[in-house]
């Protein structure tokens, strides 16, 4: 990569199907990611980590994503990463919800490929 930063993105995603497409797309891609399964170890792992993309699911053993959002977006140090959500329940009021929380973009389960990868790319490039 011609001096060009690597994005970083942290998976917080308790599905291990989930996950493993993830990985998929973010190491095709080219990200530098990991991944968190429970939501009670991810801002622990976001401090840790400082990625510029949060990857979180909505549905988390321990702290549900729109926690983790929240406790993001009210902590100095971690209010300028970019959170990207995903539920199987994508209802207008969850995204509603997750916006109102702070996400910069809402995504629904089982998403397009396609779809994620544009999103992710929108989030870390624009």
């Amino acid at each position: 990569m011609d001096g060009v930063k690597q994005h970083s993105v942290l998976v917080v995603e308790d599905e291990d199907n989930i996950a493993l497409a993830l990985d998929y797309l973010m190491t095709r891609e080219g990200y530098a990611h990991d991944r968190v399964a429970n939501g009670g170890e991810a801002l622990a792992r976001i401090r840790a980590m400082h990625p510029d993309l949060v990857l979180l699911d909505v549905m988390l053993p321990e702290m549900s994503g729109y926690e983790i959002c929240q406790g993001m977006r009210l902590d100095p140090e971690l209010a300028d990463i970019k959170i990207l959500m995903m539920t199987a329940r994508g209802s207008a009021i969850e995204r509603k919800k997750g916006l109102a929380l702070g996400a910069d973009g809402f995504i629904s389960k089982p998403f397009e490929l396609t779809e994620l990868r544009a999103e992710v790319r929108r989030l870390l490039e624009g």
